[in-house]
């Protein structure tokens, strides 16, 4: 496997537009398109929250419903979130648009929204960015990149990667990009992520992939706590790669499953270190831990406390912080058997020692701290089992950001 330039529409078949529509930001595209010029078989993963966004609903049907899938239309600005009937008109009309403009079914179109709760999308906004788009779709890197841009809400930078990784004796390809920035928590985070693979797979182990890798990355990470009714991932196999359908577990799922996994990861860590207002990257790794259950669960109440966070902000190697979350985590463990290093670019040191607190450098934890990627690593001396999780540090612009977001 390796990386290879590129993003959405780095596999064979795919292509993408987009186009400022102006649904509500003004001077910037927010509407993308994703096609496949032939029909997908689809997987994807979407919010836990209960109050799921009319978008989420329809694409679950297509999901579950064993539906083949061709396109994708994405939205930013409006999330057609609590918005009735009304809000499921907006998903049928802009599927239908994609049919007449295309001419593929409208029950194989996807839409996703990102943006304000609460709003009607301005349909004939939306029916005429599809007509402005279909003709614009492009199978170039520069395309994918535009559309990755088009989808950005608070995000400040965009999100794309691509691979290539054999299978069955052929180079497949999968790309994918991805947007979020703010309310994001695991289960899923908050996010949008759309993966392109021209890789052969028969859906069900398409979607055991994707359900399974999802748990190990997006689901790692965190910004505020806050899980959204809009998260979305969705991955589209085309299967114009030419290998031999992958039918059954084995070294041909494993090649995929591994590109999978670093497209993913990489995504997953690139919306945690471009949390709203963030500065820097907040990875927390345990290790030694009695189960992956127990691991994850203490990695993510350390990324997710807002005082670790704010610790990271500030630079401040208060490892008591970190300690008091995994304390009440409710994973069961002893202090006693805990040490606790702060590691980065600039070096490691360890402050807390299977129960007792070290004497430390304060200037060299202050020069640790300071890198744009800081990890907090435990080492609980229990077990064998480990998990990772991802999140950013919490400072004044994130409370800036969020106090007016409507506006």
């Amino acid at each position: 496997m390796k990386e290879i330039k590129g993003g959405i529409t780095a596999a064979k078949g795919f292509k993408a537009a987009s186009c400022a529509a102006g649904i509500k930001y003004q001077g910037r595209t927010d509407m993308a398109m994703v096609y496949s010029e032939v029909p997908c078989v689809s997987a994807g993963t979407f919010t836990s929250n209960v109050v799921k966004a009319a978008c989420v609903q329809w694409d679950m049907n297509i999901v579950k419903a064993n539906k083949p899938m061709q396109a994708v239309v994405i939205n930013s600005g409006i999330a057609n979130a609590c918005t009735g009937q009304e809000g499921f008109d907006a998903c049928e009309a802009t599927a239908k648009g994609v049919e007449k403009a295309l001419g593929v079914s409208f029950d194989s179109v996807a839409v996703a929204s990102t943006g304000v709760i609460g709003m009607q999308l301005p349909v004939d906004k939306l029916v005429a960015g599809v007509v402005a788009m279909a003709p614009a779709l492009d199978d170039s890197i520069e395309a994918g990149t535009a559309a990755s841009k088009a989808i950005m809400t608070t995000d400040t930078v965009n999100k794309e990667i691509a691979v290539d990784f054999q299978v069955g004796g052929v180079t497949a390809t999968l790309g994918g990009m991805s947007k979020g920035s703010g309310m994001i928590h695991p289960n899923m985070c908050t996010m949008l992520a759309f993966l392109g693979t021209d890789v052969a797979i028969e859906k069900s182990l398409l979607q055991k992939a994707v359900s399974e890798v999802v748990a190990d990355s997006f689901n790692m990470i965190t910004v505020d706590g806050d899980t959204s009714t809009n998260d979305t991932l969705l991955c589209m196999a085309n299967g114009l790669a030419g290998n031999t359908t992958i039918s059954s577990e084995g070294a041909d799922y494993e090649s995929f499953k591994e590109a999978l996994t670093f497209v993913c990861t990489n995504l997953a860590k690139r919306m945690a270190a471009d949390g709203e207002g963030a500065s820097k990257l907040f990875e927390a790794k345990v290790v030694n831990a009695k189960s992956v259950a127990d691991a994850k669960t203490l990695a993510r109440a350390i990324v997710g406390s807002n005082l670790s966070k704010a610790a990271i902000f500030g630079c401040d190697a208060n490892f008591g912080r970190f300690l008091c979350a995994m304390g009440y985590s409710g994973a069961d463990f002893d202090q006693n058997d805990v040490e606790l290093f702060f590691k980065s670019v600039n070096g490691e040191l360890k402050v807390f020692d299977k129960g007792t607190p070290i004497v430390f450098d304060e200037d060299k934890a202050l020069e640790i701290m300071k890198a744009d990627a800081v990890t907090v690593y435990v080492d609980m001396h229990e077990g064998d089992a480990e998990a990772t999780a991802w999140g950013c540090d919490l400072t004044y612009d994130y409370v800036k950001i969020n106090a007016d977001y409507r506006s």
